[in-house]
């Protein structure tokens, strides 16, 4: 067995890229701390061509080496943008017709493996490293979807759940289309 090379891989430029036909899923993310984890966001959504990020309150923006350290040229393909408030932000994907569901462990919450998108435009919000999805956020969002978790703790790192559930929204959406 051998590694493929970059030139077999056949990645996009960052020009095909933004040419692109999108994942129809945007994600935002909610007063998030660590550069890294957006970073690492950002480098998941591009390798799942997501639509775009929606990067709110405190949450890190590019440009900045800490973030490119784990982003890996991906803030140069991703396209993003800025909200003062995620829940500026919720409200404004909801006016454009988007279903805004968030990554929680809440009440009501919809186990990922369950969860049908169906042809919906949707965004999920993925919450602070500490605190999760605000109260005031939760309130206002059309659903929760929650990654099922067998172990002892009760959380995931951001960028692991957030590669798991691009991936599974990506699964459904792209390869599993009626």
């Amino acid at each position: 067995m051998r590694k493929w090379s970059m030139q077999e891989l056949g990645r996009k430029s960052v020009e095909d890229f933004k040419q692109a036909d999108k994942t129809p899923l945007v994600v935002v993310l909610d007063n998030i701390r660590s550069m890294h984890n957006v970073g690492s966001v950002f480098r998941s959504a591009d390798a799942f061509l997501i639509e775009k990020m929606v990067l709110c309150g405190y949450t890190p923006r590019p440009p900045h080496r800490d973030i490119h350290k784990t982003a890996l040229g991906a803030t140069e393909t991703v396209t993003w943008e800025y909200a003062e408030t995620t829940v500026e932000a919720v409200q404004s994907l909801q006016n454009n017709g988007y279903k805004v569901y968030a990554i929680e462990q809440a009440e009501g919450a919809v186990f990922l493996h369950e969860f049908n998108p169906g042809n919906e435009k949707i965004a999920i919000v993925m919450g602070n490293e500490v605190e999760g999805v605000s109260d005031e956020v939760l309130d206002i969002c059309d659903g929760c979807i929650e990654i099922p978790q067998l172990g002892s703790k009760h959380s995931l790192n951001i960028s692991v759940a957030a590669g798991i559930i691009l991936w599974a929204l990506t699964e459904k959406t792209i390869f599993h289309q009626p």
